[in-house]
């Protein structure tokens, strides 16, 4: 069994998609993976600073797990979220600029102050 459930982390540090899930924290306003068991998380942030308005502040992967892929499905489950609730985002963070950027959704944009 340890094996098996070994077998799948690997997946997940290797960013298969398949096996990446984002977890959304509403009550902590966060965006969470977990890796490595439950041990490691990347996270992205968000405050509400608007009735329907969002500030996508801050992502972090930590430092072993970066440059896999893991960032930008907190950044598609954030900006899926926006649009799912029909919310306008502040885009503070970094990443998130450039994933929309790279990922140019019409949808996304109409949710996003400029």
């Amino acid at each position: 069994m340890a094996q098996a459930a070994h077998a799948a982390q690997e997946n997940v540090l290797d960013a298969n998609s398949s096996q990446i899930q984002v977890e959304h924290d509403k009550k902590r306003r966060q965006f969470v993976i977990r890796l490595n068991g439950s041990h490691d998380r990347a996270v992205l942030l968000y405050e509400y600073v608007g009735k329907k308005t969002v500030d996508l502040q801050h992502t972090e992967v930590p430092d072993a797990y970066r440059g896999r892929g893991i960032a930008k499905h907190l950044a598609k489950a954030a900006m899926d979220f926006v649009v799912e609730e029909d919310l306008k985002a502040h885009l503070t963070c970094w990443y998130i600029q450039k994933y929309v950027k790279e990922n140019p959704q019409p949808q996304y944009f109409e949710h996003i102050y400029q």
